[in-house]
């Protein structure tokens, strides 16, 4: 006789030292708010985890991704326990696993709205602060855009980072090239993967900024026609910009937005103050975003951005092109 429940932990054990499938890290990124399923989100989030994850650990993977909701007394210990005996199988085919999907760019959409003939000397126009010269505005900036006290995760590159108290990193920000827009709530958390790590989502605060970002295709990726029509490779970037610039003002009419600044390569990012806000219109928000061609990697809390007058690892300055710091509240 087979025992399932031994078979079971051989498969978890296996399992368990694996990186999580995109859907389920998916799936954790973006929780409903209460009162539009969170509850079920709970038992859904809890039955595609058992196979990677002991009851305990997936307890802690959702409470890190519920961070700010108001929780009922056990609500997370019960989705746990019950979806247990329904727990995915990875290999067997499951609809209740696909999340719904992101829209696809809306081309009508995005030639409507690049056709208004904005661009980035309009976003810099539109700026209510400006800065003139060519001096890094980095501590200003970040001071503007966090509380005094906040823990911020910075970095030189995707895996040499550190969150550490903002006063402590006074001086040094613009240094660094990326930085998590939100505060963090400890030093470390654990990764999806179960790794103690300073950049994870489990050590990510409540949302304080959306940004919306792009990554257009590459010019060696163009069609000869494509490139043809743009001439050179400097000028396809820079219209992709100006094109980026257009949508950053477009969606500015239905958020407030309290920063732009340019990648120091082909894409300006959009830093949208949304702190308090409900997740499920932030989500509408991002699905509009999306549809302009927005890269969806944005919506994730602990997605690293470009750090605001840093300096990107080629050198390039990171230059701040929109101001708004009165929206932030």
């Amino acid at each position: 006789m087979v025992n399932l429940s031994s078979s079971r932990r051989v498969c978890k054990s296996e399992l368990k030292d694996r990186e999580l499938p995109r859907f389920i890290r998916d799936l954790l990124s973006a929780p409903p708010a209460r009162g539009a399923g969170l509850n079920q989100w709970f038992f859904r989030a809890a039955r595609v985890l058992h196979p990677y994850r002991d009851p305990e650990e997936i307890i802690s993977v959702l409470r890190a991704a519920t961070i700010g909701a108001h929780l009922q007394p056990g609500e997370i210990e019960r989705a746990v326990e019950n979806s247990a005996a329904v727990a995915w199988q990875p290999g067997r085919p499951s609809h209740s696993t696909s999340l719904p999907k992101w829209p696809p760019v809306n081309v009508r959409l995005v030639q409507s709205v690049i056709g208004s003939g904005s661009g980035l000397a309009d976003l810099y126009e539109q700026s209510p602060l400006q800065f003139c010269d060519n001096k890094p505005h980095t501590e200003e900036v970040i001071d503007r855009l966090f509380p005094c006290d906040s823990l911020i995760c910075c970095a030189s590159s995707k895996v040499k980072f550190a969150t550490r108290p903002r006063e402590s990193l006074r001086g040094k920000l613009s240094k660094f090239q990326l930085i998590v827009p939100n505060p963090m709530i400890s030093r470390t958390g654990r990764t999806l993967d179960g790794r103690l790590s300073e950049h994870s989502l489990a050590n990510t605060g409540k949302r304080r900024f959306l940004v919306i970002e792009f990554d257009p295709a590459k010019w060696a990726d163009l069609r000869p026609v494509e490139r043809a029509e743009h001439g050179s490779e400097d000028r396809y970037y820079t219209a992709k910009r100006d094109e980026q610039a257009a949508i950053l003002l477009y969606l500015a009419q239905q958020a407030p937005l309290a920063l732009a600044v340019n990648s120091g390569g082909k894409s300006i990012h959009g830093w949208f103050f949304c702190e308090g806000c409900d997740e499920s219109l932030l989500r509408q928000f991002m699905a509009t975003a999306i549809a302009l061609g927005a890269d969806r990697t944005g919506w994730t809390r602990s997605q690293f951005v470009r750090m605001p007058d840093g300096t990107r690892d080629n050198g390039a300055r990171q230059a701040v092109i929109f101001f708004h710091p009165e929206v932030v509240i």
